[in-house]
């Protein structure tokens, strides 16, 4: 016996390297293949211990799915001017994908083109909210289009109205004419916890009703891709992270819980290559939420602000570069340092202090900034909250009432908007040099142009020379506010591109 043992052995030994060698293999190649079908594909030997009912939690999933995949929609960006700056295309083939097919190598030709009248410029998705044809997305599924259209997941294809965008949240508001549609509840996003399950819905790389499934795997997040790559002026990034795999096309599309409640509205990805490799980011629902309700009551977005500069201390680049630049010695750690105060500051009002250190609002901690802008840009106006600071290592509380950035502590209709406020753009005077080199006899150079608004979608950025409006010369912002003040009709644009080529177009006033 003990003889036959012996013979046996090393066969024994051969059969467990060789068990070794192919597990590792499988994990190896399931990690680091460049082939992605082939991670897909592989099964992993380890799938059974992962210490959860997986019957039970297939039947969840299953009824979220079904809840959620009728009221998540595919939304076409129609649009009839060329995109002028590589920066711009860059982000729309990230959040997009690419309609036209072919890769990056491709790119610059697209962007000299211009997309045929019956194709979609991009794709993205869209989640109803309600029985009437109210949808919510992502204010980059709907930028600079002319003509957006509805696909419902049985097929039915509706043009819809754009009823209201937030550039600071990446959040829009679309309406179709219908009724009786099916659509999912905000849960509280606030209850959320980071591990729970998760299930993402939307339309991937032109793959219509597509449910993917992970778990919520940080909350708070703050990516920088809003004031980054996008048009946002004041930012409020506290995104909620999850691994459910997300590419482009994704946006605007639901993150939802196992009852099929929506808590987030899918919005970025983080990866190296601009597809599913590693993290996807949603706007959280409750602050969605506030901007669709804003959008729907008043017709723009509410906005309370602290009125405080500030400095994020868990940010050591950011606290390096600024002790530099101010020749201090500021120590990185938790919390926002008070670094300064805008006119009519709520925050100044309230008995706050340069060097100050906000610790929580309304009690809840503040770690970094991201915690910072979803506490107090969730809220309106008028608003009051309880702010706790550190100073000279002392703890201290105090009530400040937020205000608008002009300083008013009232919300506000489009009807109080200034016109500027309105159209979505500032305007500075073109100096007489630039106009005797160029040929010009007026013009002022447009500035701050918002993502989404009437000049952006008429194809003005920041920099193009407006030379008239409604046939009338411009050299000052105030020529424009006097020409377009209590305007009602359509509005007559001439302008100058980069490249000194002259248009005219028009938009209706707001």
């Amino acid at each position: 016996m003990k003889s036959t043992l012996k013979k046996l052995l090393p066969f024994a030994v051969v059969g467990v390297i060789s068990g070794a060698t192919t597990v590792g293999t499988l994990q190896y190649f399931g990690q680091h293949s460049n082939n992605g079908d082939q991670s897909y594909f592989t099964s992993s030997p380890n799938a059974s211990f992962v210490g959860m009912n997986t019957s039970a939690t297939g039947d969840d999933f299953v009824k979220a799915a079904k809840t959620t995949v009728p009221a998540v929609v595919t939304i076409k960006n129609y649009q009839s001017r060329t995109t002028s700056r590589a920066s711009e295309q860059d982000l729309f083939d990230f959040f997009f994908g690419d309609p036209f097919g072919g890769g990056r190598g491709q790119q610059k030709q697209r962007q000299q083109q211009q997309a045929p009248d019956n194709m979609p410029s991009g794709m993205g998705s869209g989640v109803i909210i309600s029985p009437d044809g109210y949808i919510i997305s992502n204010n980059h599924v709907v930028a600079g289009a002319n003509k957006l259209e509805v696909v419902l997941s049985n097929k039915k294809s509706y043009i819809a109205t754009l009823v209201g965008t937030d550039p600071n949240t990446d959040i829009s508001l679309l309406k179709i004419e219908e009724k009786g549609l099916p659509f999912l509840n905000f849960a509280n996003s606030d209850n959320i916890e980071v591990g729970q399950w998760v299930l993402a819905v939307g339309n991937p790389l032109g793959l219509n009703s597509t449910v993917t499934a992970g778990i919520v795997s940080a909350k708070g997040r703050g990516i920088g891709i809003l004031g980054g790559q996008g048009k946002a002026s004041n930012p409020i990034e506290s995104f909620i992270q999850t691994d459910a795999a997300i590419n482009p096309g994704n946006s605007g599309g639901a993150l939802v819980n196992v009852n099929g409640d929506l808590i987030g509205i899918n919005s970025a990805i983080q990866s190296t290559t601009g597809y599913y490799q590693g993290y996807g980011f949603a706007v959280p629902a409750n602050l969605a939420r506030k901007i669709v309700e804003d959008i729907k009551k008043f017709g723009i977005v509410q906005r309370g602000f602290l009125g405080v500069t500030s400095l994020d201390l868990s940010d050591d680049q950011q606290v390096a570069l600024y002790n530099k630049s101010k020749n201090t010695n500021i120590k990185t750690g938790s919390g926002i340092y008070v670094t300064g105060f805008g006119d009519k500051s709520g925050a100044e009002d309230a008995g706050l202090k340069i060097g100050d250190v906000i610790t929580k609002i309304d009690n809840a901690p503040v770690t970094d900034f991201a915690d910072l802008s979803i506490a107090v840009g969730s809220k309106r106006p008028g608003d009051k909250v309880l702010v706790t600071y550190a100073r000279n290592g002392k703890e201290s509380t105090t009530t400040v009432t937020l205000k608008d950035q002009k300083g008013g502590t009232s919300t506000k209709t489009k009807a109080d908007l200034s016109v500027t406020e309105k159209i979505g753009a500032e305007f500075d005077p073109l100096n007489d040099k630039f106009k005797t080199e160029y040929g010009l006899n007026s013009g002022v150079v447009a500035k701050s142009v918002s993502e989404g608004s009437e000049m952006a979608k008429i194809g003005i950025v920041d920099n193009y020379i407006i030379i008239e409006i409604n046939g009338k010369p411009v050299n000052s912002q105030k020529d424009v506010e006097k020409i377009l003040d209590k305007y009602q009709g359509n509005v007559q644009v001439k302008f100058v591109d980069d490249y000194g080529r002259i248009y005219t177009k028009g938009f209706k006033m707001p």
